[in-house]
């Protein structure tokens, strides 16, 4: 199969689709990859690193869609590249639908296989795709939250961990999923007291078991939220339903609760954001404050680290890749359930029912 990995075009965006050690992989295996000039540069790999392990360098992002049959990519694609994006051709990236219309028509009307890695969901419910990037933009969360704490970012002028005689913040986490656990950690780990909030008392049990002393658990409802806020200096939201729009849980009458100069964290800003007064932001512009919040809602908080985040990402993509460039993406998809549930959008077609169901499309199971 011919395989492109174009560079990414969202702004502040410098992961790359696939490290070199992944695209050795996938030659090995007979396959033919291109990469687009430059692609890994943000990610400190250059195109010698590519080219040393058999990849073909393509200069401009057009040749590399052309050519390619399967595109792997790290963030959804954007309007200049709509028009590129051809019937058939298999894209395997996040794209988080739910959250976007106009993405969504576009590909609808590019007749492509959109393959989300968001979606991709074992038996056990275990969404192997989204971990490590959660993972990253759970502790990403819990630094940033602390960054613009400080008075002179806009925020209440506070140290996360205190100092001897000074107590330290105070951090809600709402979700115990893999970003909010990853959140509760570093923030637990920087002196913070932390509250992590969940709807699953089978969730909330582990996490008291298996967090440090001072991360401390709560049934997640509007009461329990509502009564934390006055003392939290940090929420980070961390909610997650997969493929579907995600739930607000803090509205904006109750931000008068909070202590002005107090930090909105939304990790959840992909799928719409768990707080009414979210809207995505970029790394170039990062916070806006409503009602003296401090609102941070990055869409693509990993982008930051883009080195470890990229070698993460390939460490669990590479197998799927594999797969679908050895059988195909109808075989790949029939002899793996996990994979199947990636597929959002087929030929013209919604086949992942979230999605149809937040925009009020018509929903066609995927037929293999």
């Amino acid at each position: 199969m011919k395989i492109g990995i174009p560079k990414e075009i969202k702004q502040g965006e410098n992961r790359v689709g696939m490290t070199p050690a992944g695209v050795a992989e996938l030659i090995r295996h007979g396959h033919e990859v291109c990469v687009q000039h430059t692609a890994g540069e943000g990610s400190g790999f250059a195109d010698d690193d590519y080219t040393k392990v058999g990849a073909t360098i393509l200069p401009t992002i057009d040749d590399v869609y052309a050519w390619a049959e399967m595109i792997v990519k790290v963030k959804e694609p954007i309007a200049p590249e709509y028009p590129l994006i051809r019937k058939g051709q298999l894209l395997f990236t996040y794209f988080h639908f739910a959250s976007d219309r106009e993405l969504t028509d576009a590909m609808l009307k590019s007749g492509a296989v959109c393959l989300a890695y968001e979606t991709v969901q074992t038996a056990d419910h275990r969404l192997p795709l989204l971990v490590p990037m959660s993972e990253v933009a759970g502790r990403m969360a819990a630094l940033n939250g602390a960054f613009y704490l400080q008075k002179t970012k806009g925020g209440n002028g506070k140290l996360i961990s205190g100092v001897p005689g000074v107590k330290p913040t105070k951090v809600l986490v709402l979700g115990g999923g893999t970003v909010g656990e990853a959140a509760a950690r570093m923030a637990a780990g920087m002196g913070a007291e932390v509250t992590i909030a969940d709807i699953s008392l089978p969730r909330l049990r582990d996490l008291d078991l298996q967090t440090p002393s001072n991360v401390h658990t709560l049934y997640s409802s509007a009461h329990n939220i509502a009564a934390e806020l006055p003392t939290t200096d940090i929420v980070i939201g961390s909610v997650l339903v997969p493929g579907d729009k995600t739930p607000h849980l803090i509205n904006r009458d109750m931000l008068h609760l909070m202590q002005p100069g107090s930090v909105l964290v939304d990790v959840a800003i992909d799928q719409g954001g768990c707080f009414e007064t979210s809207h995505p932001t970029t790394h170039a512009d990062p916070v806006y404050t409503v009602d003296g919040i401090l609102h941070y809602c990055v869409a693509n908080i990993p982008g930051a680290v883009p080195n470890t985040s990229t070698t993460a990402l390939t460490n669990a993509t590479l197998r799927y890749a594999v797969a679908l460039a050895d059988k195909g993406w109808k075989k790949a998809c029939k002899d793996d359930e996990a994979l199947r549930r990636g597929l959002n959008i087929v030929d013209g077609k919604v086949t992942f029912k979230a999605v149809a169901d937040v925009w009020g499309l018509p929903y066609e199971p995927v037929q293999l």
